[in-house]
This record gives structure tokens, sequence and C-alpha cells, in this order.
């Protein structure tokens, strides 16, 4: 039977494994309070933790029980936008800044990951961007080519090679390493205990009601408390209603996922060599991936869903996700999918998030936005708000800026 509106990595996560944090009570002084306890939260709080700040997470519900929780569960090297379209937007420099430091970001969110021994399912795995057609061909093909010029790797792949990786019939794909796959929610859990190890204090069903601030500090109110602070950071990947006014940078949509049931040897071997993330070049696009001998599909998006329809909404969702996945690989048709879900997200003008500071919020950090469909940028954010925190900004980093 189709579990709908949850993920497998909540649903399949011991319950008795799953951490519990304190509500917070009474006053408290920080140098730091990261509202939202999700993977950028988790991960800005072990940052900042771990460069000696005194750093309180708040999160309203449970760590990682968010859009973590319901995220595809993918790091990826680049920000899900091409190239060509942003170094439109931005020019040619912040495009290609953006494009090292994402890179680098999944690079160094790997490695983190396993030098704290999280266990996450972390695995190595390339990307491919495919084509259909000779339209999208030959965007990709530009692509390509616009990567090459600014000194970005760019390996193009006919039809013939990518059938045999993944038994897709297409007419081309763009292949990019360095990315990983991983459990999301056990990243999460992960990261949050290794930020309490470094001090950090972390505290679930602790709804932030304001913020408020000064010349020189900012003060949070909570249900229990105020705490005092010198820099807000703010990690609920969408703007909630404290900062309703920088809703109007965004598009809000919601997407949708859809995970088979287990999928017998024989039908595992028709489908490739099952190395690497899929993304197609439709509009919205599709990603697919593997977890363990499961295929997870994401994609059908739409303008954001009310929460009166989002049951009856995925429902029909995961139905035409798993058709158009038997379109892609016709083995599968009559599986039954196993978990359908969705997730919403806010999408800005050039498609990479806005990380750092607003000039309407002093003392605030905000990391809002993106469409990359990974999450890379959670990973990406942490290390720009310690730096902006730090006075140690890095030039890329202007191009995540509310100002680009």
């Amino acid at each position: 039977m189709t579990k709908y509106g949850t993920s497998p990595w909540v649903d399949e996560f011991p319950k008795s494994r799953m951490p519990a944090y304190p509500r917070q009570r009474g006053p408290l002084n920080a140098d730091a309070v990261v509202i939202g306890g999700g993977l950028t939260g988790c991960a800005t709080a072990y940052a900042f933790a771990a460069a000696g700040l005194r750093v309180v997470l708040l999160e309203a519900d449970r760590v990682g029980r968010g859009a973590t929780a319901h995220a595809s569960g993918w790091i990826a090297e680049e920000p899900g936008v091409p190239f060509a379209d942003l170094e439109r937007a931005v020019g040619l420099r912040a495009a290609r800044g953006a494009f090292h430091a994402w890179r680098r970001a999944a690079l160094d969110f790997a490695k983190l990951l396993r030098r704290l021994d999280v266990r996450c399912h972390l695995d190595a795995h390339p990307a491919l961007t495919t084509a259909a057609g000779p339209e999208q061909a030959a965007r990709l093909k530009r692509d390509q080519k616009a990567r090459r010029g600014a000194g970005l790797d760019a390996v193009l792949l006919n039809a013939r090679v990518v059938r045999a990786e993944t038994a897709l019939d297409v007419d081309a794909a763009l292949r990019t390493k360095g990315g990983f796959t991983l459990d999301p929610y056990r990243a999460c859990v992960g990261l949050a205990s290794a930020a309490a190890a470094r001090g950090a204090q972390i505290f679930e069903r602790t709804a932030v009601h304001k913020t408020k601030f000064g010349r020189r500090t900012a003060d949070v109110f909570t249900a229990g408390g105020t705490i005092r602070t010198g820099r807000i950071v703010v990690a609920t990947a969408m703007p909630t209603a404290l900062f309703r006014s920088l809703a109007r940078h965004f598009w809000f949509h919601t997407t949708f996922f859809a995970a088979t049931e287990r999928l017998s040897a024989k039908i595992r071997q028709s489908l490739g060599r099952r190395e690497a993330v899929v993304r197609d070049s439709a509009v919205p696009p599709h990603v697919v991936r593997w977890i363990d001998d499961r295929l997870l599909v994401s994609g059908a998006d739409g303008e954001r869903v009310p929460e009166r329809l989002r049951e009856k909404i995925v429902v029909q969702r995961t139905g035409q996700l798993m058709y158009e996945l038997s379109t892609l690989y016709p083995d599968i048709s009559g599986v039954q999918p196993a978990y359908g879900w969705s997730a919403d997200y806010a999408r800005t003008a050039e498609g990479i998030p806005y990380i750092g500071a607003h000039r309407n919020y002093p003392h605030h950090l905000f990391a809002f936005g993106g469409a990359s469909r990974s999450v890379t940028g959670a990973y990406l954010a942490s290390r720009i708000f310690l730096r902006a925190h730090l006075g140690e900004p890095d030039p890329a980093d202007d191009a995540f800026g509310f100002n680009r």
C-alpha cells in the first residue's frame, strides 16, 4: 500500500533513535541564533559551534522533519540552472563563481559528513542532464559550449553512451562528476548531534514569535523567553510570516516525489548501470535516482499547493510521476509506488538562492530559494553565513546576495 505524505527517510528511520531536544525556556545570550532545524540550520549550527561561537538553534517542530525530510537526498555539484541562462542573468564572472562555489560545497559537504562519521548512506554518483529531441539537444550543446568558455568541466555524451549507462533512449546528456546521494534526514540528525557535541544549544518545538534589532544587538522572542544575540540566521528555506516583506523576491512552488516499491533483480538489470542521478531537460525537470532497489522520481511541479488540497493532489501527482517514469523505463509498468509526497520551495528569478544579508534587517542573515533539487545549498549557506559573521567573505559569495 502506498504511503502518501511521508518520505522513506523518516518512515524507515527507527523511532527509538529519533532525537529529542527540549523547548527553550528563560533568557539566554548567544553569539548567533539559528532559526530553522533542517539541514541548513544544523549545518550552520555546527559551523558556528566548530568556530568557537556560542550558537542557539531554534526549531518550531522537530529537527529535520520539515523540508529536509521531504528532500530528494541529492548533493549536486551544480546549482540546477543552465550555465548559459545564469550567465545572461548575472554575468560571466558571477555565474562562474556560483558554479565553482556550488561544486566546492558539494565536495566539502561530503568530506564533512565522512569526517564526522555521519551515517547517512552517503555515496558518490555522477549526474547526467539528458536531452530528448533535437531542440533539447541543441540547448544542451549550447550550454556545454558556454561552460567550456568559462573554464568549467562539461562532457557531452552521445545517445549510445547514455543508453549503456542509464537504459534511456535520449539524444545526448551532459555529465558532471562530484555529486553524491544520501539520506537527508539522517544527515540532518547527525549534524545536529555534532553541533550539540561542539556546544550548540538546540531547542525543538520552539517557534520564534518576533525578532527585534537595535544598533549593536538583536533579540529573538519565543514563548519560553528572549535570546539576545549579535546575529540572527534565518534558515527556513522560505520567508516565514516574520519576514513576509521578502516574499516579493520569490515565486512559490510545490514539487512532488514518488518512490517505487522494491524492484526485482530482473527489472533492475534492464535499467542500466544504476550509477548516475538523471535530470532531464523538461520544464520543470524530472530527477531520477536510485534508493537501494527502488527508483525515486521527482517533478510535476506547479504553483504552491494549499494545505486543504495537498492530500488529494499528492495522490494524483504520485500517479502522474509513476506514469512518466514508466515512459522512461517501460519495464517498470505495473510497479506500484511505495511512497508519494510533496515539498514546497521558493524560486528566484535567476534560479540560484539568496544567501546573506538584507539591508532592511540588520544583524540578520538569510538563506531562501533556489531550484537545484539538491541539498548542496544547505552546506554552501552555512559557509557563507560563517564568513559573513566573521567579516571574511569570499568574492564568490556576492553571486548569492540580495543585491546581485
